[in-house]
């Protein structure tokens, strides 16, 4: 809330340095915003009385986008990448599918090893099981089982993370 929309009895009210005015009506507090030729503006509702500050209001929405922005471009996105196998994969077409894992992990994403079963495979759920592990072992030195294999409908999912 900014100027005139302040309607509390009293607020306490800060300067633009952070030192204390004193406490007093919002309409005593804006006159002297309008003679400092600032906006009065509400920072802490909850307080008892509010706390408003002396402050150029569109400067202080521009600094305040600027840090917004700043805190963004130093956040990292975490995707999910996903590796799918068959319960009668090849050795060679496990190893393929392992080092592409691997490529995932070292960039910093997260892999998803779904194992899919179709028709007479979902006969064979507990023998294929092996398959999801062997992958993990493989994976040791630079991934960690963040979510074990399970069973999900007509897959077997299992999440790698990053080694820290």
């Amino acid at each position: 809330m900014i100027n005139e929309q302040i309607r509390d009895k009293e607020v306490r009210v800060l300067g633009e340095n952070g030192e204390l005015v004193g406490i007093m009506s919002p309409k005593d507090a804006l006159k002297i915003a309008k003679e400092q030729g600032v906006d009065l503006v509400k920072f802490v509702p909850n307080a008892n009385p509010p706390v408003c500050k002396l402050v150029n209001y569109s400067k202080f929405k521009y600094e305040q986008a600027k840090r917004e922005k700043e805190a963004k471009k130093k956040q990292k996105v975490v995707e999910i990448k996903e590796v799918r196998l068959s319960p009668n994969i090849d050795a060679n077409d496990l190893n393929t599918k392992i080092s592409a894992a691997r490529k995932f992990l070292e960039k910093g994403n997260r892999v998803k090893v779904t194992l899919r079963f179709r028709g007479r495979e979902m006969a064979h759920v507990e023998a294929s099981k092996h398959i999801l592990i062997e992958f993990a072992q493989k994976l040791e030195d630079v991934a960690v089982v963040e979510k074990l294999p399970k069973l999900e409908g007509r897959s077997m999912t299992m999440f790698l993370t990053e080694k820290r």
